[in-house]
């Protein structure tokens, strides 16, 4: 069966408005949030219920034709580009809050549900959801699962992994089940979580609901030099002090969010932090005054408090805007998204400023501090020959610093299409193969979001290359191929 047939079995089950064949609505679906890898999908189907993206991935299968999940399509990986050979399943109208339940602290959400609206829908009760990505105003749930986002509060909540309890979810047969953290056996949840969709498509979640902090306390400050704001988080830190967020951006991309939202942080600051603090009112305060303290003593030159919401948005808004601000200072970017040890970071970020004077091409940080992850925003003109390639051998360059230094290449946007050609850099051929093995169990047939995460085709049942001998965990008795 053709796209032609499935469109029109898509038709007949769903509605004819919730099936897209017209090659100009088709291109609103050519990427997610990294615009520089683009595909126009076959076929586009917006279903509206558990049972219909079950009927739609049994079709896919029993056709041969793969298919990709898609949320609200802010990634930042390519983690959501389509096939043209393909389906694309995208469920923005699946976007029902099902159930809060504050005694047991849960709620039950279906994938569309927007990360904002599920804290304002919680907030009445005294709790909230803690996974909050910069896109958390129109990223979605199940986006937020497949790709374990995290957030500028995960230092101290944790990633959307710790705050799962159990998905509903079509597997790539067709089939709907639920896997739960209560499950006996392996954690097939923990596996689920931050597989980029390669794995099935979750169509129902039960996430943990955080108690809303008795008093919440946000400061900004002003340093000359970025070495002194990662001198002054490093302070922080060794303090004892788990800040429920600790931010840094640079001296450029405060040029940035300026030119965007006027967010009016102080002038000629090289670096600023954005220190949060949050829990009982007494232990606050006391933090608090230390992190003041420690951040003189590191050299900043002015220290802002948010008396009150309104204030404490405004110290926000230039951070949560910073991807993109980048828009107003240059025609093209490229976002980045490594780790390393929070001690390396005044090193590496040494190393990326050189990489940046030496190849010419502009580089803005913005990054979580506390647990170094790095968003370096790799700026080109995409009108100028070769840059293009240009930044994309600093961005590759930079990847190489996070591993060099102890890191990895991907803290929370996942590996998609854009750094699959990285992975061999930090893992071996035998880890990959392991890997893959995990894939096929759920997806033998290949067909749920093919071509993601592995540099390399690679299909179940076989390896790549020529082997002589069995693999090496078969060898030794500890796995078996699928």
């Amino acid at each position: 069966m053709g796209l032609a047939a499935l469109a029109r079995r898509f038709a007949e089950a769903i509605g004819d408005e919730w099936v897209i064949t017209d090659p100009v609505r088709l291109r609103t679906y050519e990427c997610d949030g990294l615009t520089h890898h683009r595909a126009t999908p076959g076929l586009v189907v917006l279903p509206d219920t558990a049972e219909q993206i079950a009927m739609v991935v049994r079709e896919c299968a029993a056709a041969g034709v793969p298919y990709v999940a898609r949320g609200s399509g802010t990634g930042l990986s390519g983690g959501a580009l389509p096939r043209t050979d393909g389906v694309l399943i995208v469920t923005s109208r699946m976007r029902r809050i099902l159930r809060i339940d504050p005694d047991d602290q849960r709620a039950v959400v279906e994938p569309g549900v927007i990360n904002l609206e599920l804290t304002r829908a919680a907030r009445p009760y005294g709790y909230y959801f803690a996974p909050d990505p910069s896109s958390q105003q129109i990223c979605s749930i199940g986006g937020n699962v497949a790709e374990n986002s995290g957030g500028a509060h995960c230092l101290k909540y944790g990633f959307t992994a710790h705050h799962v309890l159990a998905c509903e979810i079509v597997t790539p047969d067709g089939e709907i089940t639920t896997i739960s953290r209560g499950d006996g056996g392996y954690d097939l949840l923990g596996a689920f979580v931050g597989s980029e969709g390669t794995l099935g498509i979750t169509t129902k979640i039960t996430v943990r609901l955080t108690r809303l902090p008795e008093t919440v306390q946000t400061l900004l400050a002003a340093f000359e030099t970025i070495e002194a704001g990662g001198a002054a988080v490093s302070a922080i830190i060794g303090a004892g002090i788990v800040p429920a967020a600790i931010e840094m951006m640079d001296a450029l991309s405060i040029e940035a969010a300026e030119a965007a939202v006027a967010c009016g942080y102080p002038e000629g600051a090289g670096a600023v932090l954005i220190v949060e603090l949050d829990g009982p009112a007494a232990e606050v305060e006391r933090e608090f005054a230390e992190v003041r303290r420690l951040c003189r003593e590191r050299g900043a030159f002015e220290i802002r408090t948010a008396a009150d919401e309104a204030e404490r948005e405004l110290i926000w808004r230039g951070r949560k805007s910073a991807f993109a601000a980048v828009g107003r200072i240059s025609p093209a970017y490229l976002v980045q998204d490594g780790v390393i040890p929070r001690t390396a970071l005044p090193r590496v970020l040494a190393r990326i400023d050189e990489l940046s004077r030496d190849s010419g091409v502009r580089v803005a940080n913005v990054f979580h501090a506390g647990d170094g992850n790095l968003h370096p925003l790799v700026l080109f003109d995409d009108a100028e020959p070769e840059a293009a390639r240009r930044a994309e051998e600093v961005s590759g360059r930079i990847l190489d610093l996070c591993i060099e230094h102890g890191g990895s290449i991907t803290g929370e946007h996942g590996v998609g299409v854009d750094k699959a050609r990285h992975m061999p850099r930090m893992f071996t051929e035998v880890d990959l193969d392991t890997m893959q093995m995990v894939r096929c169990a759920f997806d033998p047939a290949g067909l749920c979001n093919p071509g993601k995460v592995f540099p390399t085709p690679r299909l179940c049942g076989e390896v790549p290359g020529i082997r002589k001998e069995p693999h090496p965990l078969v060898r030794e008795g500890k796995a078996e191929l699928f």
